[in-house]
Order: C-alpha cells, then sequence, then structure tokens
C-alpha cells in the first residue's frame, strides 16, 4: 500500500512539470471547418503537435468564433492570439500591398498568383515584422467569379444589386457598377442571403459552396477575376520564446501547409463548379459585353492602386509582366 501511494505521489508530482513544458497557443480563422484553409490550418497544427512531440499544442478557433476577420490581425500582433489566419486584401485600407491580389484581372491563373505572391512576401515580411508579426504561409482562393440572382449581359446589367463587399476593391466594383455594397464576412454571409441582406457577390466556388448557395442564387459567372490569398502569421515575441527546435517544426509546417494548400485550393476550384450544376445552377462564361466592362472597370482599378501603392507597388505589377 505504501508503494502504491508513493507511485500516486510521484505521477500527481510530475503532473505540473508536463503541463509547464507545453506551450499552448490559441489561433483565430474567419472561415467554417469544413472549409479547405480550415481543414490545411488544422493539419498545420497537427504537424506541429507530431513534430514538437506534444511542447506546442494550437487550438483553431474556426467561424470567428474567437475574433472575427477585422480583428484577427491586431489580436495577434497585441498577444491576446498568438497566432491567425486573415485574408491579405481585407486589410487593404491599411497599406494597398495587402490588395495587391485583390486587384482585378492582373493575375488571372494559379502561375500568375504564385508570381505576384513571390514578389509580394517580401514587402508583407517588412511590414508585418515592423508590427511585431511574423509571416508564416499563404495560400490562394479559387479564382472569383460573380454570383448573380439574375442573369446577367452587360455590366449595367448589376445596378441596383444588393452587393457583398468584403475588402476596398469589391466595395469599389459595387460603387463603379451602380450596385450598393454591403460589408458582409463570411461567416455571416448564409444568414444575409437568408434575410435579404445582399443578393449577389464577387468570391470563390469555395465560399458559395459553404453557404449553399444554390439556395439563394442561380447564376454564376466564371470571371476568373482574381486570385486573393489568405495569409497565416504568429506574434514574433511568441515565436521567439520557442526552442529552436520548436520553432524549426513550425516553420517546416508552414512550408508543407503552404505547398498542401496550393494543390488543394487547383484541385477544388473545378470541383465547386460542377458541384454549382449538381444543384441547379447556371455556370457559364460572361458574356463580351460582360467581360468588357469588368476589363475597363479592372484598368482603371489596376491605375488607381497603382497610384497609391508608389514603388512597390509599380516593382509588384512589373514582376507580372
Amino acid at each position: 500500500m505504501t508503494r502504491r501511494i508513493a507511485l500516486t505521489l510521484a505521477a500527481a508530482l510530475a503532473l505540473p512539470g508536463v503541463a509547464v513544458a507545453q506551450t499552448k497557443w490559441d489561433m483565430p480563422t474567419p472561415y467554417p471547418p469544413a472549409n479547405f484553409h480550415t481543414e490545411n490550418i488544422v493539419k498545420f497544427a497537427d504537424d506541429v503537435k507530431a513534430a514538437t512531440g506534444g511542447k506546442l499544442v494550437i487550438t483553431v478557433h474556426p467561424a470567428g468564433s474567437l475574433f472575427k476577420l477585422p480583428e484577427i490581425k491586431r489580436a495577434v500582433q497585441t498577444g491576446q492570439a498568438q497566432i491567425g489566419e486573415t485574408l491579405i486584401s481585407a486589410m487593404e485600407n491599411e497599406d494597398p500591398i495587402y490588395g495587391a491580389d485583390a486587384v482585378p484581372f492582373i493575375a488571372t491563373s494559379y502561375a500568375a498568383a504564385k508570381k505576384l505572391a513571390d514578389a509580394q512576401r517580401p514587402m508583407l515580411d517588412k511590414r508585418f515584422g515592423a508590427q511585431g508579426m511574423k509571416v508564416l504561409y499563404m495560400v490562394p482562393w479559387p479564382p472569383q467569379g460573380l454570383y448573380s440572382p439574375k442573369p446577367l449581359q452587360k455590366i449595367e446589367d448589376m445596378q441596383g444589386l444588393k452587393f457583398r463587399a468584403y475588402n476596398p476593391a469589391t466595395s469599389k466594383i459595387a460603387e463603379l457598377v451602380g450596385a450598393q455594397p454591403v460589408t458582409i464576412q463570411a461567416a455571416e454571409l448564409g444568414q444575409a442571403f437568408a434575410t435579404g441582406r445582399v443578393n449577389s457577390f464577387i468570391s470563390s466556388g469555395s465560399t458559395g459552396y459553404d453557404v449553399k448557395v444554390w439556395e439563394f442564387i442561380k447564376h454564376f459567372y466564371d470571371t476568373q477575376a482574381w486570385l486573393p490569398k489568405n495569409v497565416v502569421f504568429v506574434n514574433a515575441d511568441a515565436f521567439g520564446k520557442l526552442a529552436k527546435a520548436e520553432q524549426d517544426a513550425v516553420l517546416k509546417a508552414a512550408a508543407d501547409a503552404e505547398k498542401r494548400g496550393w494543390a488543394e485550393s487547383e484541385k477544388q476550384a473545378n470541383f465547386y463548379l460542377e458541384e454549382f450544376k449538381k444543384h441547379g445552377m447556371i455556370v457559364e462564361k460572361p458574356s463580351q459585353a460582360l467581360a468588357d466592362g469588368f476589363k475597363k472597370i479592372g484598368e482603371q482599378l489596376a491605375a488607381d492602386w497603382a497610384k497609391r501603392a508608389g514603388e512597390d507597388g509599380q516593382n509588384l505589377l512589373a514582376a507580372l509582366k
């Protein structure tokens, strides 16, 4: 009996040591658990835990459950969360360089989007670093298309639509076509459609699939306007407190997540369009008149963005030519 008590006490005394040795990070993300970005992040967190032998555990909080998308960057910067994910272009009002991948029709393929990402990465590293954060990896959404409750033959047909905006670029597009921009985050989009707050938007097939958009909308125009990216980043102080082996594990898992995420994004692009068709949506390329209208808007937005972005913006555009 005495030996059993001694073993029990030894085990109890060992538990606090295990707890102290384990570092726990909270990771807010804006998108639902079934979204491919979130699934990729969960795999990233699992890889980190496995590689560190459980010394670093990242708890993923999806669908804006811990912090909403506009709050995540600030939460990580101030240490309220140690690591997070956000949409890069949602921060364009802070710095035009964040909006580079939301300028319509300058990077409309995965190859072009990767070239843009490679040119943009050092600029993001500099900006995040100046604010006490470190960029880990970036993954694009599938090409953006136009969701409409009615057939559209020309750009003027968009006048009066209640158009969901999620960054400055989409707000500007709404204004230029005569639609009403309504700022709605992805986690709230389904409810916004159900209550009639919005009835159209430009986004990836992934977003439409997540909210079962076929319940509200019948038309999808495959405009392939741009491929916006999400960025995963960490509080620099939190990262700096990790042992070297743990830092290396995080960086290795991040590199794997980026490679895996790009491949999955491209794979999912066609899947979403097929799912729309299965659920009765009309999926088609825009008419020539509609495409010409978007091209004109894209040229205007690109010129406006380049002026605001200065030398860095010019360098990004040059990298794509």
